[in-house]
């Protein structure tokens, strides 16, 4: 509600990954501890999450010291964050934490779709 009387419109930042909750059978396949955070499925290319080296497979498991529980926290985690900022995200990558800086993006505007 702030940002709409600030400046007329609401921005949400955006990193460009698509996730997927991470259900035990997939903990189970990738050897994973636990069931905890959210699997990154893509990347969009050239985003924000490219550009800091975030990888499918890569399973996010904080972002700005939050914890992700599930792939819709993460959303709201990041949608929450002002584009252009920088926020530490921690990852397991394979079997080690990987911290990594992300500069956060717009979300782009959806396209029109042609008639």
């Amino acid at each position: 509600m702030e940002q709409i009387i600030r400046t007329g419109a609401v921005t949400r930042g955006w990193i460009g990954v698509e996730a997927q909750e991470i259900t035990p059978e997939l903990a189970e396949s990738f050897g994973l501890p636990d069931n905890e955070g959210a699997l990154i499925a893509g990347v969009v290319r050239g985003s924000p999450a490219d550009s800091a080296g975030i990888r499918p497979g890569d399973v996010l498991l904080s972002v700005g010291g939050k914890a992700v529980k599930d792939p819709q926290v993460m959303l709201d985690l990041i949608a929450a964050l002002t584009p252009d900022d920088r926020s530490a995200f921690r990852l397991r990558r394979d079997k080690t934490i990987v911290e990594v800086q992300v500069k956060i993006g717009k979300r782009p505007a959806m396209r029109a779709e042609k008639e």
